[in-house]
């Protein structure tokens, strides 16, 4: 049973920058359950889109697998042949645990895990690319370099699930749905000094950018739609279809 987030609960002098460190992957699966709105259902749903669109004979990527939550969603509902799976994070404690998960779930389709930076990785042969709230983490200037790697990786009729948090085109707007956020956060037991805390350790570590903006970069790298399909406050998720 995962422990109960709990890293910013005592009061710092500093708060440094978040990182994935071993900390975190302890209480992780506590983490994301109270600190991302609408999770767990997005996670569910990705099985869905693997299930329509995973190609025979192709490869899955998930990029920023962490412990493999969307990994081993799309492997439930994968039921075409020759599938291989291809898990990816560059932090070594996420992979060491994902690892652990992945000797707990019997399937007939591999997953090769792989400790390494996502640019880093051929895209190659993909049916479906899995992107969930990790572009954030990465510098803006490199996100469409990223994504073109990535839909030139892809077959065509592949797709790409690009999950993240998001601001607004204004400033009011982006005020709001972070206003509701926090709620949401303290609603799940968060105190006021965990909110302020962990908004300050993601301050220029998680840089969002707005739903138009995502959808802009998806189509300039080819794809031929790009559309909002889940949305909970500030957090939604995108696919884009290569034609």
């Amino acid at each position: 049973m995962a422990q109960r987030d709990a890293i910013y609960a005592a009061p710092r002098d500093a708060v440094a920058g978040f990182t994935f460190d071993e900390a975190v992957v302890t209480v992780f699966p506590d983490m994301i359950k109270r600190s991302i709105p609408g999770y767990a259902q997005m996670i569910a749903y990705l099985g869905v889109w693997a299930a329509r669109y995973v190609q025979p004979h192709s490869r899955v990527y998930d990029l920023g697998c962490s412990l493999g939550a969307s990994t081993f969603a799309a492997r439930e509902r994968i039921t075409q042949a020759d599938v291989q799976m291809v898990a990816v994070d560059n932090s070594a404690a996420m992979i060491a645990q994902c690892r652990e998960n992945l000797r707990q779930r019997d399937s007939d389709i591999p997953v090769d895990l792989v400790e390494a930076d996502l640019q880093d990785v051929p895209i190659e042969n993909a049916s479906l690319v899995m992107l969930n709230f990790t572009l954030q983490f990465i510098a803006p200037d490199e996100r469409d370099d990223i994504i073109q790697t990535i839909y030139d990786g892809l077959n065509p009729g592949g797709v790409l699930i690009l999950s993240e948090k998001v601001v607004f085109p204004t400033g009011e707007q982006t005020e709001r749905f972070i206003d509701i956020y926090h709620d949401f956060k303290r609603a799940n037991g968060y105190s006021e000094l965990e909110v302020a805390q962990k908004r300050t350790a993601l301050e220029n570590v998680l840089i969002p950018e707005t739903i138009e903006q995502n959808r802009a970069r998806l189509l300039r790298a080819g794809f031929a739609s790009a559309e909002t399909w889940f949305q909970a406050f500030n957090f939604m998720s995108m696919v884009g279809i290569k034609e």
